[in-house]
């Protein structure tokens, strides 16, 4: 604003003006955090489409799955609430996510308890044969790698 344009104003018109290039500022960024967050949630839905796919497949090595599929899709689908949930409410996103995490290592230790306690009740009539601990072998082989993502 030149200096007569500025003279029939008062100083809230000034400070008013003066803040308005920041308050655009803001909605602008926030604006932008949003779309990122959009972007990433259908990058995430995507993702999930496409593990939801391969989960469903036949294991070939014989291992049991280390989720039930309706435990697997109950745990995508709240990450998928989590996720979208960050645009309105950033720490309880946090939080939640915190929560589904300890949620999901909770339900893994679980199936991994059953999973020993089953080898550990057929050998508690002897001495298990070889074939026995090559196939409990491989189960663990195939346990690790999940858990590696490999």
């Amino acid at each position: 604003m030149t200096g007569q344009e500025t003279r029939g104003l008062s100083t809230a018109d000034l400070a008013g003006a003066a803040e308005q290039p920041r308050t655009e500022e803001r909605r602008d960024t926030r604006s932008r955090e949003v779309s990122d967050v959009d972007t990433e949630v259908r990058e995430a839905q995507d993702r999930g489409a496409d593990r939801n796919t391969a989960d469903r497949g036949a294991r070939t090595d014989g291992a049991p799955p280390l989720f039930e599929g309706g435990d697997v899709d109950r745990f995508r689908h709240r990450w998928q609430e989590v996720q979208t949930g960050f645009v309105d409410d950033p720490r309880r996103a946090v939080r939640d996510a915190d929560e589904l995490v300890a949620s999901v290592i909770s339900s893994l230790a679980e199936t991994f308890a059953e999973h020993k306690g089953e080898l550990e009740a057929q050998w508690r009539d002897g001495e298990p044969a070889t074939e026995d601990l090559r196939i409990a072998l491989r189960r663990y082989r195939s346990f690790f790698d999940q858990l590696l993502g490999t």
